[in-house]
């Protein structure tokens, strides 16, 4: 199984009470149960593609989360992954490490970036039912105003016509972002069926 999270941010105890105010009463505690929320859901043979600010704490701190952590990791570069840079820092943890990528999941094609992208790559492509195929994931923005802004946005996208088909044929254009922030699925990593779920439903809430 494979499985995707973002801005987790482990050791950054100041979200707590600011930007996320995610409520936890230590860096301590919130590492915890975010150890503890990805465990009882990740597997030794599943896959986690982690979206980018990871840690903010030094390369030997990082290293001592990821042992604890389950899963063949994939590792997207977030502007917080300072550890990344250190000299004392083994990526080997890790399948590989990237600015960008491109994956397959169950055929589809998943952009995998720490910044969201509005324009991306294969955005046009459907399926033989005429459904778009191609998503977009990343994280960055959490659950700020420049998210619920995107929201707009994604939602105005697809509510536009336009012609860009071989048959002339205006349609929707097609706008998949989806913004795998932790705190959305309570710190837990989930599959691109269960970000899409989720993510339908929050727009529909708006």
């Amino acid at each position: 199984m494979r499985y995707y999270i973002a801005d987790l941010h482990f050791f950054h105890s100041k979200l707590n009470d600011s930007m996320d105010c995610r409520g936890f009463s230590s860096g301590e505690e919130m590492n915890e149960y975010m150890i503890r929320r990805w465990n009882e859901r990740v597997t030794k043979k599943d896959e986690v593609v982690i979206l980018g600010d990871l840690s903010v704490g030094s390369a030997k701190e990082t290293t001592d989360i990821l042992m604890r952590l389950n899963g063949k990791l994939y590792m997207i570069r977030g502007n917080h992954d300072h550890f990344l840079e250190s000299r004392d820092f083994d990526e080997n943890r890790f399948v590989w490490v990237r600015d960008y990528a491109h994956m397959h999941d169950e055929g589809r094609l998943v952009v995998l970036s720490h910044y969201p992208m509005p324009a991306y790559s294969c955005q046009y492509r459907r399926n033989k039912k005429d459904e778009p195929i191609t998503y977009m994931l990343y994280g960055h923005v959490h659950d700020t105003v420049e998210q619920h802004l995107l929201d707009e946005f994604i939602l105005k996208m697809r509510s536009t016509l336009k012609k860009n088909y071989p048959d002339g044929e205006e349609k929707p254009i097609p706008c998949q972002m989806i913004n795998c922030f932790c705190k959305y699925a309570d710190y837990t990593p989930l599959t691109l069926d269960e970000w899409i779920a989720l993510t339908e439903k929050r727009l529909h809430d708006q």
